[in-house]
């Protein structure tokens, strides 16, 4: 049984709907040891079948059978085997990877196979030992002569140790003594028991195997045997086992075309690299910002201390709904399970009081309790208020004397304020107070006990409308307010944070959203960098049409040629990813240290969430905008791209 037969195989070619018949019922029969030379002049269809024998196409009719089984039916997997099992391509052009070394080269085709790397630099080198090229393995193809690059082009057909080795025009762009160096090789190749298929238009060339099939017109003219075939060894069992390329292999592939054309990945990583820096600069700055303000605010407030009221709605007049809300006992309860809370005290807001000291009138607008959330270092004079005390701020302190506020401390001022009775009935407090010193906070204050004395003498009960808890620990804080703001009732928030905390909460609120602008402004030079990644890709995919082509011959899939430009959009994401967040580490440092001297405080801080943030979208886009070179490349036809100049 013959190893491999054509039979009645057609092809034609349409256009404009207008048939070309290229094939027209080719019959033959190929066993192993044989040099079959397919003469015939350009036109003829000898290449159209060496495609089709090759692999390369699969849209004919009639029939391809290897040892005795058909590939008529191969899917594209099978063919990707076939290829990568049983041919060796050695090309007219040499179609060798100008950007790998000859070693690599070769080691292209053994990669697809279960060798380890070492065991594939030892075949490798023992190939191109073979065809005379030990000295040259790690030069580049454009450091060779034709007739080496055709050596080369032969070693990487015989790499994954093929029965069949196709040769296209092998001697076509080679002198008369490189052309004989080249017969006599793949003369041996068939000594050694393959089956070696030649396509020439030279008869020279066609006499030095050991048959010639004649091909005028897609039809066979004569088919000549020159010699015997040569024997067939007794088949030893191969060390190699074919697979496809590992996304590995993809990855060092891409790395080592992008070390090829490094000046111009260079500027692609520093463009994408703007984007990334800008984005994670402002994440920083903002978080800086925060901090800063956060620690001037704290500065003046205990910052493991926050008021908790009743949500009010936003039609109400806020101040009013607030006094209004009463904080019941089962609210107090529940606030103090949170867990991280370690006491809860009830606290009042007062309004629309006056304060008189002899012949100086003061309007006040509001007026809290005294709670944990003032600390004693605000206080310039005095003490915290006792019983029957009030402690008053600067400003209002300034409008009831003359001259230095601090002489109020201890003296005795008229307090006074309206409220309403429980028949909704006005009722006005007095009381006499003492003033327990100067503070710089922003409200006046007094002990709560004190004006629940102050309505308990008008025959009136205080209500708390506000309750300040205690959290154990700063680190807890935010975890502690977000499960007062997570509390619902019907649906809806039951409690709201008032005080300073309400002020930090939306001053936060408000650097975050002049942040994430700022971010989104910067997020633009990302687009633009996708862009560049877009077009750099097609560029490349374009440069290495060829490439694809010798690749798919080799026996790569469409989703290896996917992978390859993937990997090259991966690693240029992956290296603008860390260019951008190590200068932004840079001016980070650069900007703290300026700001450390004005302020006392480090003005940006780009914490491990912000570089990995930066990473991350940095791939993304790049993988992104990798789909569409991608998959344009993985779609190349491999006859086409073999033909690319």
């Amino acid at each position: 049984m013959s190893y491999l037969k054509l039979r009645n195989i057609r092809k034609s070619y349409y256009l404009n709907k207008e048939e070309f018949k290229v094939l027209k019922g080719i019959n033959l029969d190929f066993d192993k040891g044989e040099f079959v030379s397919i003469l015939g002049e350009s036109g003829g269809g000898k290449s159209t079948l060496m495609n089709i024998i090759g692999g390369l196409d699969s849209n004919y009719e009639g029939d391809v059978l290897l040892n005795g089984k058909s590939l008529r039916n191969n899917t594209e997997k099978q063919w990707d085997e076939y290829r990568r099992q049983t041919i060796g391509f050695v090309f007219q052009s040499f179609n060798l990877i100008s950007h790998l070394t000859i070693l690599e080269n070769v080691k292209v085709a053994l990669e697809m196979t279960t060798l380890t790397d070492t065991e594939q630099t030892q075949r490798a080198t023992e190939l191109l030992t073979k065809v005379g090229l030990k000295d040259h393995i790690h030069k580049y193809p454009n450091q060779l002569s034709g007739g080496q690059k055709q050596r080369v082009s032969i070693a990487r057909a015989l790499a994954s140790d093929p029965d069949m080795i196709i040769a296209d025009e092998p001697t076509g762009a080679l002198d008369a003594e490189n052309t004989q160096e080249v017969l006599e090789i793949l003369d041996e190749i068939a000594r050694d028991g393959k089956l070696v298929i030649a396509v020439t238009h030279s008869q020279d060339v066609a006499n030095h195997g050991t048959r010639i099939v004649h091909m005028e017109s897609g039809v066979i003219d004569y088919d000549k045997t020159l010699q015997p075939k040569f024997d067939v060894p007794t088949e030893a069992s191969s060390t190699m086992t074919s697979k496809s390329f590992s996304f590995a292999n993809m990855v060092k592939m891409a790395l080592s075309y992008m070390r090829y054309n490094l000046k111009r990945n260079l500027l692609i990583i520093f463009g994408a690299a703007i984007g990334i820096f800008s984005v994670v600069l402002m994440l920083g700055l903002g978080s800086g910002v925060k901090g800063y303000m956060n620690h001037e605010i704290y500065q003046n407030v205990n910052p493991t201390a926050m008021q908790v009221s009743k949500k009010v709605k936003s039609e109400d007049n806020p101040m009013t709904a607030m006094l209004e809300a009463q904080v019941e006992s089962s609210d107090q309860a529940r606030i103090k399970n949170i867990k991280h809370v370690k006491n809860v005290e009830e606290g009042a807001y007062g309004a629309n009081a006056t304060l008189t000291s002899g012949q100086k009138t003061d309007k006040v607008q509001a007026f809290s309790t005294y709670n944990a959330t003032m600390l004693k270092k605000n206080i310039s004079k005095g003490t915290q208020p006792g019983k029957n005390e009030i402690l008053l701020t600067k400003t209002d302190a300034k409008k009831l004397t003359k001259g230095d506020v601090n002489k109020l401390v201890g003296q005795q001022i008229n307090f006074s304020m309206t409220t309403v009775n429980a028949k909704k009935q006005p009722v006005v407090i007095k009381q006499t107070l003492k003033v327990s010193g100067i503070t710089k906070d922003m409200q006046n204050a007094m002990s709560y006990q004190t004006l629940k004395q102050m309505y308990s003498d008008n025959h009136l009960t205080l209500k708390p409308n506000f309750l300040t808890l205690k959290v154990d620990k700063m680190a807890n804080v935010n975890k502690v307010k977000d499960e007062v703001k997570g509390m619902k009732q019907a649906g809806k928030a039951r409690y709201q944070i008032t005080g300073v905390g309400s002020m930090v909460d939306t001053l936060n609120t408000y650097v975050d959203l002049a942040v994430y602008v700022l971010a989104a402004i910067a997020g633009i030079s990302l687009l633009v960098s996708a862009i560049m990644i877009i077009v750099v890709l097609y560029i490349s995919v374009s440069e290495r049409t060829k490439e694809i082509g010798i690749l798919r011959a080799l026996g790569a899939r469409r989703q290896d040629i996917a992978k390859l430009f993937i990997s090259e959009a991966g690693l240029l994401g992956i290296f603008s990813g860390i260019v951008g967040v190590g200068v932004a580490y840079l001016a980070q440092i650069g900007a703290n240290a300026i700001a450390s001297k004005a302020i006392n405080y480090s003005i940006v801080a780009i914490g491990w969430q912000y570089a990995l943030f930066g990473l991350a979208v940095s791939v993304v886009i790049s993988l992104l905008a990798a789909w569409l070179p991608a998959r344009t490349a993985s779609k190349l036809d491999p006859i086409e791209a073999l033909s690319h100049e």
